[in-house]
């Protein structure tokens, strides 16, 4: 099954990576870690007490916020979530699963790291630096042009796709 799912991850990071920005497409896999996709940054997801859009709003989640745990099977569009704090129902495309953690740095030269940035840009500022043999790193489901958002040793941020490779 884990080799499926990594399979259906690549899939969708590849049919979503053409040009701009872009957000994976829907990727939905019960038990797995998701983020929001799909909203925009001035809006939210309502996550309902019920899978139906009349259904009360038992709280929202921000474009990016990551940590929604699926929790059961899909009912048509809609799926039960937890993020931790409340339960409900969301639609299942304003999610996508985080990657598994399977992604090595690759191509950085001894003495050196790969940096993490803030954006997606050479020039922002670096969260943290990867050791140049660090694999516990899981794609987040973003990418913009080379860059790819990424979550490794408890810190998020965007490096550059060529010094990524799969485990």
């Amino acid at each position: 099954m884990g080799d499926l799912r990594i399979f259906m991850f690549a899939v969708a990071f590849a049919l979503s990576s053409i040009g701009g920005i872009n957000v994976a497409a829907a990727q939905v896999v019960e038990g797995e870690e998701h983020c929001v996709i799909n909203v925009k940054t001035t809006d939210a997801l309502n996550v309902r007490a019920k899978n139906s859009a009349a259904s009360k709003v038992v709280t929202t989640l921000r474009y990016g916020e990551c940590g929604i745990v699926v929790t059961g099977s899909c009912k048509g569009s809609w799926c039960p979530v937890e993020d931790g704090h409340d339960a409900g129902w969301v639609k299942s495309n304003f999610i996508s699963m985080v990657s598994p953690a399977i992604y090595c740095v690759t191509g950085v030269g001894a003495g050196d790291g790969l940096n993490v940035r803030a954006f997606p840009s050479p020039s922002s500022r670096i969260v943290t630096v990867l050791h140049r043999r660090q694999c516990d790193i899981a794609f987040l489901p973003y990418a913009v042009n080379s860059w790819q958002k990424v979550r490794a040793g408890g810190h998020e941020g965007w490096v550059n796709r060529k010094y990524l490779s799969g485990e």
